[in-house]
């Protein structure tokens, strides 16, 4: 029997699936979250990959309201579990509602850090939490409308930034930013209501 070639040969097959893949609607972006007049981006790039805002909360006691925070990762995390196992870069980013002297968020980070971490792990730990309670120090002073990235990169570790601009070297390993994590999300957080919404719960 004589071999017909059909309408599309494999060539233009191959042309005709790229042009339909380009006529495809593009992925639907995550949509962004207005918390306190301030906006946290529905997805963000980091390290080459794209992170999706798992959640956001308030840090705030009766009557005040210190800072609107917004958790970044790969993928939806429910539990803190779940978020500290998220392989990739991850992303926490606190938008500032006042002016805060940093010495506070030192002290309450290494509070945070001790309360959430187990005793035989802080020594390990110590070297580099001073590191970062260096970085923080120097800062002196956040005001309002500042924006504090704390990202974490697997190839580099913990880099803070504000308004955009990175401060201060990297600090490696994964243990020192789930450590630091674990002040928002842990079992015994700093917020407990902001932990909800960090873990895409409702914001109160």
């Amino acid at each position: 029997m004589r071999y017909e070639p059909t309408v599309l040969s494999i060539p233009r097959r191959h042309l005709l699936l790229v042009a339909l893949a380009a006529c495809a609607p593009a992925a639907h972006a995550a949509r962004p979250i207005k918390v306190e007049g301030t906006t946290f981006a529905g997805d963000i790039r980091l390290a080459d990959t794209v992170l999706e805002l798992n959640g956001v909360g308030l840090r705030a006691v009766p009557l005040l309201k210190g800072y609107a925070a917004g958790l970044y990762l790969t993928r939806r995390a429910t539990t803190a579990a779940q978020v500290l196992a998220t392989p990739g870069p991850k992303r926490l980013q606190l938008r500032m509602l006042l002016d805060v002297d940093t010495e506070e968020f030192v002290k309450a980070f290494d509070k945070g850090v001790a309360r959430n971490t187990a005793p035989a792990e802080l020594p390990r730990l110590a070297e580099r939490m001073a590191r970062f309670d260096a970085q923080m120090r120097a800062l002196r002073r956040v005001v309002k409308r500042d924006v504090i990235d704390l990202d974490y990169l697997p190839a580099s570790g913990l880099q803070m930034s504000v308004n955009g601009k990175p401060r201060g070297e990297p600090i490696p390993g994964e243990d020192l930013y789930a450590a630091l994590l674990r002040i928002f999300i842990g079992d015994r957080p700093t917020d407990p209501e902001l932990k909800v919404g960090l873990l895409g719960g409702p914001v109160s």
